[in-house]
């Protein structure tokens, strides 16, 4: 069975473990505009970031990479069902060692939805394949921020949503890693609450100077979706356009 999300979207396959997070359809929609045909997306999950993003422009090509294989199993077949063909290239590996992957600054573009919390932080879910997801189990931040260096040529970009309460240490990672940040956005649940996670583009050897922009409100005070996260949902709509899909 698939999920088609939204009706007349892309399709993923149901029944792998792996979830379409609004954190990765708001990262899709961050990144976008940054131009280049040549993308990575670490730590790919099921493919979900990658693929919308190879749907969204015709000239773009990914290459996603995941070291467990139940997650590059699921990102190949959903990149095979969304009729993307050879624009899509999976990788199952580790991308702490992506300098055994593909030589340096070999992508204009990285995407990273990584995870979220510290390893001590909280209680990990019994799959260990979640854990890594949510955790630094395998993948600490500063691990995300030198592959994404290595991976993206000078002057390439590397996006990345997060949550606003580490972000502190992200810039100062992203720098660290000489990965600029340039670009700043925080989501909000609504007008009134706080936001509860940020999008952020870094530029690798970039001058200083960030640009913040307005919040995007996912919901209105009456509950009802935000004005621009409505249209980025209905955006997605259109990105099939064209794809040979295969079967269900």
């Amino acid at each position: 069975m698939t999920d088609v999300f939204p009706p007349r979207g892309p399709s993923f396959l149901k029944g792998r473990g792996f979830s379409i997070g609004t954190d990765a359809i708001l990262l899709y929609h961050f990144s976008c505009r940054c131009r280049g045909a040549r993308t990575v997306d670490l730590g790919c999950g099921s493919g979900v970031i990658g693929i919308l993003l190879a749907l969204d422009s015709p000239a773009r090509s990914v290459t996603a990479v995941d070291f467990d294989p139940e997650a590059a199993e699921a990102a190949r077949a959903n990149a095979a069902l969304n009729g993307l063909g050879d624009r899509f290239t999976v990788v199952q590996g580790d991308l702490r060692e992506c300098r055994r992957l593909w030589p340096a600054g070999s992508f204009d573009l990285a995407v990273m939805n990584p995870p979220y919390y510290a390893l001590s932080t909280g209680k990990l879910p019994v799959s260990p394949a979640a854990a890594a997801a949510r955790s630094e189990a395998i993948c600490t931040l500063e691990d995300a921020c030198r592959a994404a260096s290595w991976s993206v040529r000078w002057g390439g970009r590397f996006c990345v949503v997060y949550k606003p309460e580490r972000l502190a240490e992200l810039l100062v990672r992203l720098h660290d890693a000489g990965l600029e940040p340039k670009r700043l956005r925080f989501v909000q649940p609504r007008a009134d609450q706080a936001p509860n996670l940020v999008l952020v583009e870094s530029v690798r050897g970039g001058r200083q100077g960030v640009a913040v922009e307005a919040p995007l409100l996912l919901a209105e005070a009456d509950g009802s979706p935000g004005r621009e996260a409505a249209e980025m949902y209905r955006r997605l709509g259109s990105l099939n356009a064209g794809a040979d899909k295969g079967g269900t």
